[in-house]
């Protein structure tokens, strides 16, 4: 079986697409082989898998982790979902710029966003589950979040009046994370 990379806008943010194999018992997939991750410039260690479930019109995001740094492979296990991911590495030629697409549980495309990339996606089904590797354990003490209509950035988002966590509500720009002194911890 062969996972192959369609690339993206942003060069370090690839989907992936496992190759399929459906029958009337069901379907079978290679979702992630190291040797495979590697062979296509993806992280081939994971150290967290994390499991979401969200109603329609739910947004989550934008959400980043610097110490310790955190990319993420994102996929959805049901109904289906707009993945995004920005890219906030100071001094990055596509640095405010954005990676959004309609993933969904047929499909089985993943999309992975390393660290420096603040990531969000919004459910655009009656339900969806969001299941995403990460590469870094996460640490309530060193993340934070974009706020996901920064006009800044401008995400076309498929969803116009999305449900949000309080603290998504009032994140901050990415005018003020390039102000802090943690944004140094993602230069480009």
């Amino acid at each position: 079986m062969q996972l192959k990379i369609e690339h993206t806008a942003i060069e370090d943010v690839k989907i992936v697409v496992p190759e399929v194999f459906e029958d009337d018992r069901g379907f079978f997939a290679e979702i992630y082989r190291a040797d495979q991750f590697k062979d296509l410039g993806l992280p081939s260690q994971f150290v967290q898998l994390n499991h979401s479930k969200s109603a329609k019109n739910v947004l989550r995001g934008l959400h980043f982790q610097w110490e310790p740094p955190m990319g993420k492979l994102m996929r959805v296990t049901s109904g289906e979902a707009f993945l995004v991911a920005v890219d906030i590495r100071k001094g990055s030629p596509t640095l405010g710029k954005w990676v959004g697409t309609i993933v969904n549980s047929k499909d089985k495309k993943q999309v992975f966003a390393p660290a420096g990339f603040a990531r969000g996606f919004c459910v655009l089904s009656d339900f969806a589950e969001i299941q995403y590797l990460t590469t870094g354990v996460y640490s309530n003490l060193a993340e934070s979040g974009i706020l996901w209509n920064d006009p800044a950035i401008g995400i076309d988002w498929p969803v116009k009046n999305p449900q949000l966590s309080a603290k998504d509500e009032v994140a901050q720009t990415l005018e003020q994370w390039l102000n802090t002194s943690y944004s140094n911890f993602f230069k480009y």
